[in-house]
């Protein structure tokens, strides 16, 4: 009986923790399963253009923390090169908001994300103009 209850307990785990992403092209996948795997990747990275440099220093020094370098994300936050936060699912408004107001945890395990009382709403539109630079370099739209 004991190895049955277990084979379940091991069974629910792996059905709970399976990191696939639902249909293809949704926007609305099983992100409770998505892994750092699954977060786009970016095969060299390309020199940052001129006009995001400032969106890469504030991204770096009020976001990276968590968000980690280039947006991949670290075991305190989620990628934000992610398809999960491309445009038509997260638009820049959801960005500037998160920034201004935190965010409640809802599609990642991360926790709830606090306001950034650092960030100025110029901050946010250019740290949201070099993720979405950094979005477009892997593919995400």
């Amino acid at each position: 009986m004991k190895l049955v209850w277990l084979g379940l307990a091991v069974l629910t785990c792996l059905i709970g923790c399976s990191d696939e992403q639902g249909e293809p092209g949704s926007t609305h996948a099983a992100h409770e399963g998505v892994t750092q795997e699954a977060v786009a990747s970016l095969d060299a990275p390309k020199p940052v253009p001129e006009e995001y440099e400032t969106g890469e220093e504030r991204f770096n020094a009020l976001c990276a923390r968590c968000h980690g370098r280039e947006g991949r994300g670290t075991n305190m936050g989620p990628p934000l090169v992610h398809k999960i936060y491309e445009p038509s699912h997260h638009a820049d408004f959801a960005f500037m908001r998160a920034a201004k107001q935190g965010v409640r945890a809802h599609h990642w395990k991360f926790g709830n994300m606090p306001r950034i009382s650092e960030a100025t709403p110029d901050d946010v539109t250019k740290i949201i103009a070099y993720i979405r630079w950094l979005q477009r370099q892997a593919g995400i739209f």
